[in-house]
């Protein structure tokens, strides 16, 4: 029976003092075959995020942002180009190390919750430990710990339809925090979600950030994208900016000026 690497055996391009690029893009192109027609999704991009940033990525359907995110999430591959996760040239792995490193390097949130319906918030959260070397009493310490950390700690026990669409998000924050990953990869995750509860899913991130975790965010809200420290936009296949934000919003501090769901 073939055995699957541990990702700290892969291999990795060895670091040096001057690169903290816990994600890195070189001269990356993917073509799509439809039909007999060839789609160049992503035409020579390159790109550096470092430990710590939160960046966002904008663009219109069809400009390779998507794409892009499949790519960093290791969900699909380069036609050719590299791209290195924390020093691993993932495009030399095969589908069961890719799944491995997928499992313990990236968290995932997307627009849709995704979370089973008769499944507690605890047990939803759970579920990626379930790949992952720990016993029974750690996984569920873990994923107690995550749902303290996006503020839900006492609904572990509710059910998904007990909770409001900003809770189910939540716990699919949780769920993609609970193995303690290097990148949080975010699709839309405001794309389902009212004003207010879009700014308290913001303010989660702002917070993870603070605390050291890389996000990247996919967006097509101007607004959201404001949260981040850093914006890309792409356009036909290629970063067309790639801009600091200069006045970034405290998502805390939006809060206080939006009204309540009650209201």
């Amino acid at each position: 029976m073939e055995t699957i690497p541990k990702v700290n055996q892969l291999e990795a391009t060895p670091a040096t003092p001057a690169v903290s690029a816990v994600i890195r893009v070189e001269d990356a192109h993917k073509y799509y075959e439809l039909g007999e027609t060839r789609v160049h999704a992503l035409r020579g991009v390159s790109i550096e995020i470092h430990r710590g940033e939160f960046v966002a990525i904008m663009g219109a359907s069809g400009s390779g942002k998507s794409t892009f995110m499949n790519i960093l999430g290791c969900l699909d591959r380069l036609t050719s180009g590299r791209y290195l996760l924390e020093g691993i040239d993932v495009s030399k792995h095969d589908k069961k190390a890719l799944a491995l490193i997928r499992n313990e390097k990236i968290g995932f949130v997307f627009q849709g919750f995704n979370l089973l319906a008769r499944t507690t918030a605890l047990e939803n959260t759970e579920l990626p430990t379930l790949y992952a070397k720990i016993d029974k009493t750690e996984r569920r310490k873990r994923a107690a710990d995550a749902l303290r950390m996006v503020g839900l700690a006492e609904r572990a026990q509710h059910f998904p339809s007990q909770m409001s669409g900003g809770q189910q998000q939540r716990v699919a924050i949780a769920r993609a925090l609970v193995n303690r990953p290097s990148i949080l990869l975010a699709d839309e995750p405001t794309g389902n979600l009212d004003s207010r509860t879009s700014v308290e899913i913001m303010e989660i991130f702002q917070n993870l950030n603070d605390k050291g975790l890389t996000i990247v965010l996919v967006t097509h809200e101007h607004d959201i994208a404001q949260f981040a420290k850093r914006v890309l936009v792409f356009r036909d296949g290629k970063i067309r900016k790639d801009d600091p934000v200069l006045s970034r919003p405290k998502a805390s501090e939006v809060l206080k000026t939006l009204p309540t769901l009650e209201d």
